[in-house]
């Protein structure tokens, strides 16, 4: 069975996962979803991530983080779909919650957060927003 958004997917595993508060949840690998998991553990979202390999593509293991028993992400939104893509300039984009959440924007230079984009004066697909 082919996935034709594994974005989404990787979204949807880790909300689903901090709701039933699992401690990790496992997702199947690419280098896209390294980086958004990447971005995530710095900027303070997830503990940590690990990399596992097996026969196939490989799997990320990502360790879920909580604050006194609540999940750390309240919110996980896709905002660019396959089917209806989204592009941002570099002074279009936006502010999540009022700078508490972040946004990860796909550019030329890679995966970068709205912020990180703004300050090398980059604009991109907008692929999803946490908070």
């Amino acid at each position: 069975m082919t996935m034709t958004d594994p974005v989404s997917d990787l979204l949807t595993r880790i909300r689903n996962a901090s709701s039933a508060r699992h401690d990790t949840v496992d997702i199947p690998s690419s280098k896209m979803k390294l980086e958004i998991a990447r971005i995530m553990k710095e900027e303070g979202y997830i503990s940590g991530f690990t990399r596992m390999q097996d026969d196939k593509q490989g799997m990320i293991r990502i360790q879920l983080k909580y604050a006194e028993k609540n999940p750390v992400i309240s919110s996980l939104e896709r905002i660019s779909r396959p089917g209806c893509r989204v592009y941002v300039g570099k002074s279009e984009i936006p502010s999540v919650i009022g700078g508490l959440g972040i946004c990860i924007i796909s550019t030329s230079q890679g995966i970068l957060t709205g912020k990180q984009a703004e300050q090398k004066g980059l604009g991109g697909e907008l692929l999803c927003t946490i908070s």
